[in-house]
């Protein structure tokens, strides 16, 4: 007789996508609002974007438990940088933040793929791309989650980056308007929504620029 044996594992996948663009003075972080395990839907409006700061968004899927728990403790960490600096981290410092509380949780990963976008210091968009573990890149655009393997070629094939390894270095911002960009993660997402069963309901969509933040929302399909 074969021998029955329960498994069990301390993470789920919850779908979703995430698409972050990065301009000369802008940045579009956005991401669909559906939240699955297998194929049933938990929730159709869920949230994946989180701000982290004045200026400085955070889009993630994978497991949404770890990933509310790491947006907890690095809310816990920017409160202690306010107390101690009397001012707001900036994006690249949230970014480095980000990358050290992976990092410091590699042997029991948090099950999150995360986006980080928002403005430098100088008023540029910015976009900076992670693995589970911490490594992360400053790019133009970037896509993590299920959907996110259909929406990067079409995003490489409309706003293709220059090579990180070309001299003088280029900057990574994309040469796009705010307006073009909003259009072209809007056509992203429906077009990963018809291939992606974890992908869909809602797409939230928000911009950061020198104004401040705004969020739109458009209907994506629902089966």
């Amino acid at each position: 007789m074969t021998k029955q044996q329960a498994t069990w594992s301390p993470y789920d996948f919850n779908g979703g996508t995430c698409v972050a663009i990065a301009g000369a003075d802008y940045c579009v972080v956005a991401a669909d609002t559906r939240m699955s395990t297998g194929y049933s839907i938990l929730t159709r409006d869920y949230s994946k974007i989180c701000k982290l700061a004045e200026k400085s968004l955070l889009a993630s899927s994978g497991f949404q438990a770890d990933v509310r728990a790491l947006q907890k403790q690095l809310a816990a960490r920017h409160l202690i940088y306010q107390h101690q600096h009397n001012k707001q981290m900036s994006c690249a410092g949230m970014a480095q933040l980000l990358s050290n509380t992976l990092y410091y949780k590699r042997f029991f990963p948090y099950y999150a793929f995360n986006v980080l976008g928002g403005l430098d210091n100088d008023g540029k968009g910015c976009v900076f791309t992670y693995d589970a573990v911490g490594s992360y890149e400053r790019v133009g655009y970037s896509s993590q989650g299920s959907g996110a393997k259909l929406i990067m070629p079409f995003l490489d094939n409309q706003l293709k980056s220059p090579s990180p390894l070309l001299l003088p270095a280029k900057d990574a911002v994309t040469p796009l308007s705010e307006v073009e960009a909003v259009d072209l993660v809007k056509t992203a997402f429906a077009s990963a929504t018809e291939r992606d069963i974890y992908t869909g309901d809602k797409l939230e969509i928000v911009i950061l620029n020198k104004e401040g933040i705004r969020t739109e929302f458009i209907e994506l399909r629902k089966d």
